[in-house]
């Protein structure tokens, strides 16, 4: 084996997903589901319901395990990389992302304190205008903010330090047309200032629309597309 070579080919891909398979109750929910991603590249994965696509995503995520198979980031085995750390580098955003507290700046606050810096206001405010929410916004009450609103809110504390990988499971389902606008433009921002790599689950054809690269997962096999 040309070791060198192998070096070279896991050193191009920010993330490898090296025939990973999950089974449950004697089910196979992904079948050796394997592919590349490029840093700053946009991947999106849809298919039928039920095929195994926010399995996969949260197994990327490190919030599920395979059971067979392996996930490396820049080149190491995420089984092998601290959780925390490879969580703060590699971010999942849940199709409703919960807020907690009372205020939008006690969300804000939590990147921070995990982090053990002090808290950056001005910079929150900033990012609540990139997602067109008003300074005011951080600090109104949670239970005041509309479903679109909140899923703005949690997009900023997933942003606030910009993960190498942005993990999206059918986060503008539920939302407006405004809002998912919003959020879009958000994205395509965030792919062409920062080199941010995304991969989401989506049934949305404008999400679907604006990708690199289209994988579709049916009954827990990858179909790529063009």
């Amino acid at each position: 084996m040309n070791y060198k070579k192998e070096r070279i080919i896991i050193e191009e891909y920010q993330l490898s997903i090296e025939k990973v398979t999950f089974k449950a109750d004697e089910s196979t929910i992904l079948d050796a589901v394997s592919f590349q991603v490029k840093k700053g590249e946009r991947v999106t994965v849809t298919g039928p319901s039920g095929g195994g696509k926010s399995t996969l995503l949260k197994i990327i995520g490190s919030i599920q395990k395979p059971t067979e198979g392996r996930i490396l980031f820049k080149g190491k085995n995420i089984a092998e990389t601290d959780p925390l750390a490879y969580r703060q580098s590699v971010s999942y955003f849940f199709q409703n992302a919960s807020l907690f507290g009372k205020t939008v700046k006690d969300n804000l606050i939590f990147p921070f304190q995990i982090r053990e810096l002090p808290f950056d206001q001005k910079r929150c405010e900033q990012m609540l205008e990139r997602v067109k929410l008003d300074r005011s916004y951080i600090n109104k009450a949670v239970n005041d903010l509309s479903g679109g609103e909140k899923q703005r809110v949690a997009l900023v504390r997933n942003l606030i330090f910009q993960p190498d990988v942005l993990l999206l499971d059918e986060v503008t389902s539920s939302l407006d047309s405004d809002n998912k606008e919003i959020i879009f433009d958000m994205l395509a921002e965030l792919k062409a200032n920062d080199q941010i790599t995304v991969i989401s689950v989506t049934h949305d054809e404008r999400e679907i629309s604006q990708a690199d690269r289209v994988l579709r997962i049916i009954d827990g096999k990858l179909e790529e597309s063009v």
